[in-house]
């Protein structure tokens, strides 16, 4: 069975609480909440005052991804503010000052991950994989910064290695993808080996929720 990761990045900011309070009573595995700075990717969104305000509101797993630049620098303090999983991407930082912030997300109890934008390849992750030092990898299906883009269909291969890499090493680790997902492409992601879905727009433009929800989780 797959989880359900909605991104609140499509949600109603006026109403963001509603939204996620919504999303445990539609049975979501986690709320990913997208972090970016403007740097790493185009675009800024929220910060850890928010990720603290969302803590105080709901039980579910938060899963922070972390498209910002140097990663190493706020690690702490997100995890701080009540992430249960923070994910960091591999091109944001040097290889040392990544073993560091995932260190750092493990010394504090929470969930260290990695992730990979669609022009890195899978064998950038190896080295972090060998030296057990994720529980998750995201490997994305767009490129990141913004919602709403078109699922990557060619990112599969990349999956696949990664699936392969997993069950030889570490089976206990998860494998997400994020990125134009929606009940097609969710169904593509699993067969590839995903077992965790990241769904924005998609998710929150559908008539029921809870069916949305239900629709990834079925998938095997």
């Amino acid at each position: 069975m797959a989880k359900a990761a909605p991104s609140i990045l499509s949600a109603d900011f006026v109403n963001l609480e509603r939204d996620i309070r919504h999303l445990k009573d539609c049975g979501a595995d986690y709320v990913h909440i997208d972090v970016m700075d403007g740097i790493f990717v185009p675009n800024i969104t929220i910060g850890i005052p928010v990720v603290a305000a969302i803590r105080r509101i709901t039980d579910l797993p938060l899963d922070v991804h972390l498209m910002i630049d140097r990663p190493i620098r706020y690690v702490e303090e997100f995890c701080d503010a009540g992430a249960d999983i923070v994910t960091i991407h591999v091109e944001a930082d040097t290889e040392e000052n990544n073993i560091k912030a995932l260190e750092m997300s493990r010394s504090k109890g929470v969930r260290a991950a990695i992730s990979v934008k669609p022009g890195t390849p899978a064998e950038a992750l190896f080295s972090y994989i060998d030296r057990n030092l994720v529980d998750m990898i995201l490997v994305m299906t767009v490129e990141p910064g913004f919602g709403g883009q078109k699922f990557m269909e060619d990112m599969m291969s990349k999956l696949r290695t990664l699936r392969k890499i997993i069950d030889l090493r570490c089976p206990g680790v998860e494998l997400e993808v994020d990125g134009g997902v929606n009940l097609t492409t969710g169904r593509i992601c699993t067969e590839a080996g995903a077992n965790v879905l990241v769904a924005g727009s998609a998710l929150f433009k559908a008539p029921d929720t809870a069916e949305f929800i239900r629709g990834i989780q079925a998938m095997v």
